[in-house]
């Protein structure tokens, strides 16, 4: 399988929440677009990197000790809520930040919260096709 990329926009989830209780205006509440995030469906979590999260200001939740791709462990700020939005999904979750520049990620918690697929043959994320219209949850 190739690489496969998407565009997404993510939201300040806190800021978003401030504004519906009119708190802050719309316009306060930060937003960013990514063009070309990296979709890692080896990856579980949406990771960011410290220049994300240095525009976006998403509140710190917890620091945690992961082992990233590379083998390296060390301890890295979880931060929420981030928002994102891909096409007609969107869903809420937490952020692992990656040191520097690090190339952001989406995983596939968000993947499945949203219902999108990769479609390998055209090296493409997409709404599920079989619920283009509404995201499917399923249960157990």
């Amino acid at each position: 399988m190739g690489l496969v990329y998407a565009d997404v926009e993510l939201i300040n989830g806190f800021e978003l929440e401030m504004a519906k209780k009119f708190f802050i205006g719309q316009d306060e509440v930060k937003r960013m677009y990514l063009n070309n995030m990296f979709v890692d469906t080896g990856s579980l979590m949406l990771a960011i990197n410290e220049n994300i999260q240095e525009m976006m200001q998403f509140p710190v939740v917890e620091r945690k000790r992961f082992q990233l791709a590379n083998s390296e462990v060390g301890e890295f700020d979880i931060v929420g809520s981030v928002e994102i939005r891909f096409k007609n999904r969107r869903t809420s979750c937490e952020a692992i930040v990656l040191p520097g520049d690090s190339e952001p990620l989406l995983g596939t918690i968000p993947m499945e919260a949203m219902d999108v697929v990769v479609l390998v043959t055209r090296q493409e994320l997409v709404v599920n096709p079989e619920h283009p219209d509404m995201a499917v949850l399923k249960l157990k």
